[in-house]
């Protein structure tokens, strides 16, 4: 009975001493399990948040600086103002359409004097001296003409020149020979199928030798009041730059613009974007700092936007030189504008 009972305490002492082991070895493992959990939760995190898209934040815009509006700054550049170029992204129709005729009222506003830059008394000497702007500055064609106009003041007489005698007169509008062709061909049409009278509608004109559309609508518009749009080439560029349209075909370009204004305002829109295109948004260098439509343009900052810097980029009379007619209206020398001298002078 002894030696039962001693191994009964023998066998409960082996039990209470393996469970107090389990338990132990129990506590020792929970900080190494905890441990292990933590780091994986935290290995999750990591990876969801690598494989989340990053948030890139937008970078502040710089302000733009430029000149406020000027009603007429033929006689100096109006003080500068801090605004925001506005990009027309995802702009709509109609949004295009406010944005394209605030920018032709603003620009009414900056060249109420615009007119076409040729000299001429009567349609036939406008149709001519447009020829003759071909690949050479209106300038140089007003300085060109009035030696051609008293030799050969009518259709008749252009017709039945002597060529080589012509081109001497054009040498300065460069191409001579090729446009001494071209007038003396027009003038010939003119006297034998016209009656020696410029005609009136377009498809008349562009029959004409050396006569396109875009020469045809600089005579409807300003020899006859029909109303047309100039594509010329800063014509061409700045209704690109302003985005109102992505066409490159003259013609293209011509019905995008079109159906952006009424009829009655296409003379003077063209008038407006050539002259802005002459003298403040040039092809190379647009003074940007000196634009008075900076805060409607969508290319703004391509050019100089210093407005110190941008004035001196400034041409004709915005830059207080002269322009390029030789007898300019009188609403442009009120203006403050000058007439262009004659050929040779200095």
């Amino acid at each position: 009975m002894k030696k039962s009972s001693a191994s009964k305490k023998t066998a409960s002492a082996k039990g209470a001493a393996a469970e107090k082991a389990s338990v132990e070895k129990a506590a020792a493992e929970e900080p190494a399990a905890k441990k292990a959990a933590a780091k994986k939760t935290a290995a999750k995190k990591a990876a969801a948040k690598k494989a989340a898209p990053m948030k890139r934040q937008a970078p502040a815009k710089k302000p733009a600086v430029v000149p406020k509006k000027a009603a007429a700054a033929v006689k100096g550049v109006a003080p500068a103002k801090t605004v925001a170029a506005k990009p027309p992204r995802g702009e709509s129709r109609t949004a295009l359409v406010r944005r394209a005729r605030r920018i032709d009222r603003e620009l009414a506003e900056v060249y109420p004097y615009a007119h076409p830059e040729l000299d001429f008394e009567n349609p036939f000497q406008l149709v001519v001296a447009t020829v003759l702007s071909a690949q050479t500055t209106d300038l140089r064609v007003n300085q060109t003409t009035p030696a051609l106009f008293a030799k050969y003041p009518t259709p008749e007489d252009l017709a039945a020149a002597v060529p080589e005698e012509v081109e001497e007169i054009l040498r300065p509008t460069g191409f001579f020979r090729a446009k001494t062709k071209s007038v003396i061909g027009l003038s010939k049409a003119l006297a034998e199928d016209f009656g020696g009278e410029v005609p009136g509608r377009l498809e008349d004109l562009v029959k004409l030798p050396g006569v396109g559309r875009k020469t045809a609508f600089v005579v409807l518009g300003n020899a006859f009041g029909r109303p047309g749009i100039t594509v010329d080439t800063h014509f061409q560029r700045l209704v690109r730059r302003w985005r109102w349209t992505e066409e490159t075909d003259p013609d293209k370009i011509e019905a995008a613009v079109g159906a952006l204004f009424p009829k009655s305002d296409w003379t003077d829109l063209s008038h407006h974007v050539i002259w802005h295109g002459r003298r403040i948004c040039h092809a190379r260098k647009p003074a940007c700092g000196a634009c008075p439509i900076a805060p409607l343009c969508p290319a703004y900052g391509e050019g100089e936007t210093d407005p110190e810097k941008a004035k001196k980029l400034l041409k004709y009379e915005k830059g207080g030189l002269p322009g390029q007619r030789l007898k300019p209206p009188q609403a442009y020398l009120d203006a403050g504008g000058k007439p262009a001298p004659p050929l040779g002078a200095g």
